[in-house]
């Protein structure tokens, strides 16, 4: 079988691992894919956006099946272009990926359905945002409607503040298009977790649970990111939250996309705030999440190809969905400024200690290979260090000491992921 997997991220690299270990698999290619995944794809030099020629790639090549790992192809429809063009491709139409694609739309569909969420409204007008604003209870939140690389949210603990990123995402727009227009929502306090889940349309089977942080610097403290780092499973995510989230929230969305005519197929990302009051949906994602995809998939028991080849034939309902009785935490290695502002470009050197190593991972995120085969930084993200243990404080242990094996000028990480479970233990 040949498989094409559209996207070039630490995500995609966790995708392509996973699919590797599948012996149904006999070619992989990326597109356009980094330097790591070229150890185990053949990379090719068409963009994610590039829909029509990806189409006519995956044909002229025989591809079998096409993962879209990224969101910005899903959003614009390239499932559709694959379909329209007899391809078996995994991922959520144009209609159904808006479940992304627009915060205002998720917002309405949970209120609609009644799935548990916070108190919001919605805004294609700033002034009206701002008169909202002189009512509203702080701190508040603001979201830009569209996608904005996980960064298009605002935390507002002034009106002053608020009042600035108003302007900032709705009449400065500093997210692009993603800001013509905005939700403005309640603050929620809680443990934030997020849950992937396979999709087939009708039948949802949830992953293992995970737990990101977002911010740039220690203690939760800086700009927002992609994400710096990850670990899975919660143990915030009890059997509790489980029942409750089956109930009111999994099926439901999946019931809700289908009564509205957009049925969902792929992976939705749950994030989820475990509230006073209950789990509420903090937003969806329509693919898997990035790092969560790094934690999550390497401790998947199934073959990756056979649960994706039932989503999208609908037959996930026969998939026994199964995850190894272990834990992962993933390190993310990042150039120093991120996400603001950071110098590409420096060798990175240790990648081999790696090699052979069955417990640790090293998924590149950005990086590519210099003029002269040298693989070097080339983002914000560079890699993902991932290892897996009994549990999460000894896959901590692990990761932290791999971070140590990789060098390159600029490196910067967290210090802290995963600390937050020592407070449970």
């Amino acid at each position: 079988m040949k498989v094409l997997i559209v996207g070039s991220g630490g995500r995609e690299h966790a995708i392509a691992a996973s699919a590797a270990k599948s012996p149904r698999v006999d070619k992989i290619y990326c597109a356009p894919g980094n330097a790591g995944i070229a150890a185990l794809a053949e990379c090719v030099a068409i963009g994610a956006m590039e829909f029509e020629r990806l189409a006519a790639f995956a044909k002229e090549k025989k591809i079998d099946i096409t993962i879209v790992g990224m969101d910005d192809p899903l959003v614009g429809g390239i499932v559709d272009v694959f379909e329209a063009e007899g391809l078996k491709v995994f991922g959520p139409r144009k209609n159904a990926a808006v479940l992304e694609g627009s915060k205002a739309f998720s917002k309405d569909l949970m209120k609609k359905y009644h799935i548990p969420t916070a108190d919001y409204e919605n805004f294609t007008d700033a002034g009206e945002a701002l008169k909202y604003l002189e009512t509203a209870k702080l701190p508040i939140v603001l979201k830009a409607d569209g996608l904005a690389l996980g960064k298009g949210v605002l935390i507002c603990n002034t009106i002053e503040e608020a009042r600035a990123g108003v302007k900032e995402i709705m009449q400065d727009k500093k997210f692009g298009a993603a800001g013509n227009a905005m939700v403005i929502e309640e603050f929620m306090t809680g443990r934030e977790v997020s849950v992937l889940s396979f999709v087939d349309g009708k039948t949802i089977k949830i992953m293992s649970s995970a737990q990101d942080h977002k911010r740039a610097k220690d203690g939760d403290l800086g700009l927002n990111t992609g994400g710096m780092g990850n670990f899975s499973p919660s143990p915030f995510y009890t059997a509790e939250v489980d029942e409750f989230c089956r109930t009111h929230i999994y099926q439901a969305t999946v019931d809700a996309m289908a009564a509205e005519g957009r049925p969902f197929t792929g992976v939705i990302f749950f994030g989820l705030m475990l509230t006073e009051e209950g789990p509420k949906v903090l937003e969806y994602n329509a693919r898997f999440g990035d790092p969560e995809a790094q934690v999550v998939l390497p401790r998947m028991k199934n073959d990756i190809i056979d649960v994706v080849e039932a989503c999208i034939e609908g037959r996930l309902d026969a998939v026994d969905l199964q995850f190894e009785d272990n834990a992962a935490v993933c390190v993310v290695l990042a150039s120093d400024g991120y996400p603001v502002s950071y110098e590409k470009g420096f060798p990175i050197t240790g990648l081999e200690r790696f090699e052979g190593k069955a417990d640790y991972y090293c998924f590149h995120a950005g990086t590519k290979f210099d003029e002269q085969s040298r693989i070097v930084t080339n983002g914000g993200r560079v890699l993902g260090i991932t290892a897996t243990g009994a549990d999460v404080k000894e896959a901590r242990r692990k990761a932290y000491e791999a971070t140590g094996w990789v060098e390159f000028a600029n490196k910067y990480m967290r210090t802290d992921i995963a600390k937050s479970v020592d407070e449970v233990r």
